[in-house]
């Protein structure tokens, strides 16, 4: 059969351009039709005119436009080194050029003014592999000096990220006053507060005489709302520096009343003095995660594991083990430090009832002892606020139910009782918020349900109690999100959420399972529960991995994949850290 006849046959020689290339860059070499000389220095390198038009702006202008260049045979190039124009020629005609550091700077500043953009990009991705904490800071300088936005946002990036290395650098200490309040006020330097002050103060001390003045407006990057009060009110606020500047000693005694004021109208006085600084949000190197710790693992022993989620490989990834066996504990978690207070012992041949508290942090995950508490107890309740932990209830030492109640101050270390509950009271669901701490149901000493409210008003240490038929609630978790206290679960599927404020109650979207003895906490303004037991189909109760999550735009729980284990009388919290990594253990 005859074939049908193409009309139009469209031919393309890959090696055609390559080719032409190395035969322009022959004849420039055998100087054959050259028509202008590129003069540096002592040296002339003869050139196609119609080669470097095509090549650069620049020489387009010089060239096709009305100047005298047009009509010379040779152009002395200022500014520019013998070996520099050299190289830029080599590329021009074969689009090879090497960098390397002793005249990557030379060779960046003739791109930019010849207009060569990708040898200008080429030396930028160069110095881009040169960065590190130690001279990231003098490449955000040179950027700035060659214009070159590429070089720069990576420079700044390592400078945010690796804010603990670069702050203890010379060219930290070599920076002028805006530039270094440039970067502590940044939403996304990769530091505690405590490191932001630290570098201020090392910055000033590097030249005491001439920048000493300088305290108080570097004092305003710091966001006193996240430093740990231990460090304010001990450490900065003893800085001779601090306490030189009225200004300064000004904020601190702000804060002071802030924090160790439980009044709201001398908490919103306070806040109308210094609002803007107090309101500054959290940097967004700060990471809310995820933390399960203790409780009953597989339903065979007491668990000394702690575990944190891993968002990124949506993995839960081991901290360093609790120091000993503790069951029902309580868990609470203050000033991005976990606590792990009392429990029953069980390490021992004779379990003993602890006064132990353990505390555990993200930044270096070791486990130190505190303050122990006034009593040892076991099965009770922990909740923190402001920068105080309560402790209600639980059994002592003898096994009895207790009402007493204790509060830790974090400030100073120390632990002191408060005035008792009404009712004593096991398994309750308790929040805290607007000043007081509220305690939802339980069961009293005979496991009878408790189908009281009991408030605890934190500024006059005074209880009061109401009572509310959709109290109903054992072993169930509270936590407190949008000034609402929801109360999941406790021998039912019902969620409740309590608005202080109304007094009132509202129903939510009931959990999967008749759940008691999970943990709850919030997260990124959603709930999470993990683990606990469930009264199956056939009403028996079976332990549970599973970790699912609340949306109260949606009214509606979502599974959120497992848990590595079985797990129930366990604590779920968030802690915050900078940047997802934490210490390994």
């Amino acid at each position: 059969m005859d074939r049908p006849a193409i009309e139009v046959f469209n031919y393309k020689d890959k090696e055609q351009s390559s080719n032409l290339l190395l035969q322009l860059n022959t004849l420039r070499q055998e100087k054959i039709l050259t028509d202008v000389l590129l003069c540096s220095e002592n040296t002339e390198i003869a050139c196609h005119r119609n080669v470097l038009v095509s090549s650069s702006p620049y020489f387009r202008a010089m060239f096709c436009h009305n100047f005298i260049e047009r009509q010379q045979t040779k152009v002395n190039l200022k500014g520019i080194t013998s070996t520099i124009l050299s190289r830029i020629i080599d590329y021009v005609y074969t689009g090879l050029v090497s960098i390397s550091m002793d005249i990557v700077l030379p060779l960046m500043q003739a791109a930019s003014m010849l207009q060569y953009g990708r040898i200008f990009e080429a030396c930028s991705s160069f110095l881009q592999e040169q960065l590190s904490p130690d001279n990231c800071l003098s490449m955000i300088r040179l950027s700035d000096i060659m214009n070159c936005d590429s070089l720069r946002s990576k420079a700044k990036e390592m400078a945010m990220g690796s804010f603990c290395d670069v702050s203890a650098s010379e060219d930290l200490h070599e920076l002028s006053l805006p530039d270094l309040m440039g970067y502590l006020e940044e939403d996304g330097l990769c530091a505690g507060e405590e490191q932001v002050f630290e570098a201020a103060v090392s910055w000033i001390h590097h030249d005491l005489l001439s920048r000493q003045g300088s305290i108080s407006d570097l004092f305003k990057k710091v966001r006193l709302r996240y430093v740990h009060p231990t460090y304010l009110f001990q450490f900065i606020a003893s800085n001779p520096l601090i306490q030189s500047s009225t200004l300064c000693t000004e904020l601190i005694d702000s804060v002071r009343r802030l924090m160790f004021s439980v009044s709201t109208k001398l908490l919103e006085d306070t806040l109308m003095e210094f609002k803007c600084l107090w309101v500054a949000p959290r940097r967004y190197t700060y990471h809310d995660n995820l933390v399960v710790i203790g409780g009953r693992k597989n339903n065979e022993q007491t668990s000394r594991d702690a575990l944190i989620f891993d968002e990124k490989s949506q993995k839960w990834q081991p901290l360093t083990k609790v120091p000993v066996r503790l069951y029902k504990a309580s868990y609470v978690s203050l000033h991005s430090i976990l606590y792990v207070i009392g429990g029953l012992n069980t390490g021992t041949k004779c379990s003993k009832v602890s006064r132990t508290v353990y505390t555990l942090s993200l930044k270096t995950n070791q486990w130190r002892t505190s303050e122990p508490l006034l009593e040892p107890r076991f099965a009770h309740q922990s909740v923190s606020y402001l920068h105080y932990i309560f402790v209600l209830g639980g059994f002592r030492h003898d096994r009895q139910l207790t009402d007493s109640i204790e509060r830790y101050n974090s400030m100073f270390n120390q632990w002191e009782s408060m005035s008792p509950m009404p009712e004593a009271v096991l398994h309750p669901a308790v929040a805290a918020t607007n000043q007081r701490i509220y305690v939802f149901g339980g069961e009293d000493a005979m496991q009878s349900p408790v189908r009281i409210i009991q408030v605890y008003h934190i500024a006059r240490n005074m209880w009061f109690t109401m009572e509310n038929r959709l109290v109903k609630n054992v072993s169930a978790p509270a936590v407190v999100m949008d000034e609402k206290i929801y109360i999941i679960g406790g021998y039912t599927r019902r969620v409740i959420a309590y608005d202080t404020r109304a007094n009132q109650f509202s129903k939510c979207a009931n959990i999967k399972e008749r759940k008691m003895h999970h943990s709850a906490t919030v997260l990124n303004n959603k709930i999470y529960i993990t683990g606990g037991r469930y009264i199956n189909c056939h009403d028996v109760i079976e332990d549970s991995d599973t970790l699912e999550c609340y949306d109260p735009k949606k009214d509606a729980w979502t599974a959120n994949g497992n848990l590595p284990y079985k797990l129930f009388n366990h604590g779920s919290l968030t802690l915050t850290c900078v940047s997802q990594k934490w210490g390994k253990s």
